[in-house]
């Protein structure tokens, strides 16, 4: 679902579907500050936030040499400001109804051949509590089926959160499934760069391997919850305010009712 044309008809379609796509929200200098930033950041590591392997065999595995940046915000200075960048926050603040705070930042590089990351809901990792989670997916590339767009059911931002099945680890980088209701199939979220798709912390979604040939599908993904929210998983503290400012929430413990939410999947 494309932005409808007036702030009460975003809201009323995010609500009814799950997720909202704002065209054109990051202009292309921003864009293009994003890459020239993460390109930089691919040919170093970041102990603890990315560990490239680079004499690996590209080929059998791409993800090696290009694993996904975990909280770049916590160590560079550009993603902490496009974590909190105003036009974001602002969407989120109409599709909250309070203001938002920003929980996690990542980037994804994902390079031709690799695999992808079997349907999920985010929910069940950050355990925003009450309430739920809410992703803010920047395309930094163009993103279609050829490269490995993301894929969503829509209306599963009212189903409960499910304990996952095992996932088919030679197309998923995660080992986590989550099956959609019967008769429901994820719709392709076809992106420009400068897109920013936002959806609730129960949808499912997911995407398929980056099957183009020299086209990388990157992106950089945040996460945010409510203002009024008491508690999160403690992988993710602490919280920041549009204005920088720090904030914690009650610390929620691994584990929780499936028994194998850990921290290595988001």
């Amino acid at each position: 679902m494309t932005q409808p044309a007036s702030p009460q008809d975003s809201l009323r379609s995010f609500q009814d579907e799950g997720y909202l796509i704002v065209r054109g929200l990051l202009r292309q200098e921003e864009i293009d500050a994003i890459r020239r930033e993460f390109d930089a950041i691919a040919g170093t590591a970041v102990p603890g936030y990315f560990e490239p392997q680079f004499g690996s065999d590209a080929a059998a595995d791409p993800l090696k040499r290009y694993p996904r940046v975990m909280h770049p915000h916590r160590f560079n200075a550009l993603s902490r400001s496009f974590m909190l960048h105003p036009g974001v926050m602002g969407v989120l603040r109409e599709l909250l109804g309070e203001e938002a705070v920003a929980a996690q930042s990542m980037f994804y590089y994902k390079p031709p051949g690799s695999r992808g990351q079997a349907l999920h809901q985010d929910n069940f990792y950050l355990k925003v509590e009450p309430g739920t989670c809410i992703a803010a997916w920047t395309a930094v590339d163009r993103c279609d089926e050829e490269n490995g767009c993301m894929l969503l059911v829509p209306k599963t931002n009212v189903s409960d959160i499910v304990c996952p099945e095992e996932a088919d680890v030679k197309e998923s980088f995660t080992t986590h499934y989550v099956k959609p209701p019967k008769g429901e199939k994820p719709v392709a979220a076809v992106m420009e760069p400068g897109d920013v798709l936002f959806f609730n912390g129960s949808l499912i979604h997911g995407s398929y391997r980056n099957k183009s040939k020299d086209r990388f599908r990157r992106a950089f993904i945040c996460h945010y919850a409510g203002l009024s929210s008491t508690s999160i998983s403690h992988w993710y503290n602490p919280l920041y305010r549009a204005d920088g400012t720090e904030l914690r929430l009650q610390a929620n413990p691994d584990g929780g009712p499936c028994g194998i939410e850990t921290p290595a999947y988001h």
